[in-house]
């Protein structure tokens, strides 16, 4: 035993259990040193491999590989043409990527409250404030808004009903882009009887995914969008470099022409093969790690399964969850401590946790240009107070899942009212 473990062991250290810890192995390793040493660095073979191998995967017909989720949404409302001006239904309870891509267009997002149990977009009040967006009277001085589309989110991995997202969409004339971040792999079904759907196959007209560090699969930083259109394909592979008629494999492989136009000012939001190749052997291994972030999640839902003072997440019946995050609610009545503190007392224990999220409307930006208010969105403004979201990953040790259990209950019994 070493010198610094009989220490931790003679004062009694906690165990440290990370919030997040990728896992990487010698196929990760061998694929990265494969295209360090083949000399193509940047997007090329190894991305146009990681595009195909994903549409396959998620059965879509087109796939852009990219930088990370948000240069895909921002690729995708550009493709379709959003305008300055135009509006853009948005769940409150998302990460900022989702409304800041509306804005760089120059339009409104319009923040949808959330279904209390699974936080996701509640569509009873999308419909509330659509009409109010259309016949003006969503917010003082913003007047009518042309709502054309809706950004779903699906939180956590579980997937929403696709059906009834669709049909919502089509009945009101917008068109659908999915926030995929959290749902590869994932699925739904309407009843048992139906087949499975994957998200991103047919789901949307685009769907973008997120390969993070901490994603369910990851290329460092990256993202994929994904559509069955091939001229929405086609712009966005375009605006993914520069707006360029060529993109730098075309140019440099020896197989293009050097020349190239500028068709339209672009980004710069193309994937290297660097992290495609990362990318390439993650995906092998996807379904093999969802199964094992679903064993930690049942494993945390039948210990904790007791624990009165907090409320556990659904699993959603006809769904395959990504389990890309694990979040509680703690029930306020039941505890004498608020979030904060109940977060301060796991990190006591050597719990990392995080929250997702603050909800859009109560954050300063869309207060204060828009006029957003927590009244606004009120089931979000409170299930957000309550929120933990707590370890999961498919390394996981099953020492780190016991100590988080027991963490979790300890704290819940001591400070019980």
């Amino acid at each position: 035993m070493s010198e610094a473990a009989v220490t931790a062991k003679a004062i009694h250290l906690p165990l440290e259990v990370p919030f997040f810890r990728p896992e990487l192995t010698e196929a990760e390793i061998a694929g990265v040193v494969e295209c360090l040493r083949s000399g193509w660095l940047t997007t090329g073979p190894r991305a146009r491999a990681f595009e195909e191998q994903f549409a396959r995967a998620v059965g879509a017909r087109h796939a852009v590989a990219v930088n990370s989720c948000t240069a895909a949404l921002h690729l995708a409302l550009e493709a379709i043409g959003l305008k300055a001006g135009q509006a853009v239904l948005v769940p409150t309870m998302t990460f900022a990527a989702t409304a800041e891509v509306v804005r760089y267009l120059g339009a409104v997002p319009v923040l949808v409250d959330c279904d209390p149990e699974t936080t996701n977009m509640d569509l009873a009040d999308a419909g509330r404030k659509l009409a109010a967006a259309r016949e003006g009277t969503l917010l003082p001085g913003l007047g009518p808004l042309e709502v054309v589309g809706v950004i779903p989110v699906h939180v956590g991995g579980l997937m929403m009903d696709v059906r009834e997202l669709q049909d919502f969409a089509a009945r009101n004339s917008m068109w659908l882009v999915e926030d995929a971040a959290h749902a590869f792999p994932a699925a739904w079904r309407p009843d048992a009887s139906a087949a499975w759907q994957r998200c991103g196959e047919h789901t949307a007209t685009v769907s973008c995914f997120s390969f993070y560090a901490n994603k369910t699969i990851t290329t460092g930083e990256g993202g994929m969008a994904v559509t069955d259109a091939p001229e929405l394909a086609e712009r966005m592979r375009t605006m993914s470099l520069h707006g360029l008629s060529h993109d730098a494999w075309g140019r440099y492989s020896g197989r293009g022409s050097w020349d190239y136009c500028i068709l339209a000012p672009g980004f710069k939001y193309n994937l290297t093969d660097i992290a495609a190749a990362l990318g390439i052997a993650q995906l092998a291994r996807a379904e093999e790690m969802r199964l094992r972030r679903e064993a930690v999640a049942r494993q945390y839902s039948r210990e904790l399964a007791g624990v009165q003072a907090i409320v556990l997440p659904p699993a959603g019946e006809n769904r395959i969850h990504a389990w890309h995050l694990f979040p509680i609610r703690l029930r306020e009545q039941a505890l004498r401590i608020s979030r904060e503190e109940f977060i301060q007392e796991l990190r006591a224990r050597g719990v990392a946790s995080s929250v997702h999220w603050r909800p859009l409307h109560l954050h300063p930006y869309y207060q204060e240009t828009f006029g957003w208010s927590p009244e606004s969105s009120p089931v979000a403004s409170q299930v957000w107070r309550t929120l933990v979201s707590l370890p999961l990953f498919p390394a996981m040790r099953e020492e780190e899942q016991a100590h988080v259990i027991q963490s979790v209950a300890d704290i819940c019994a001591h400070f019980a009212r």
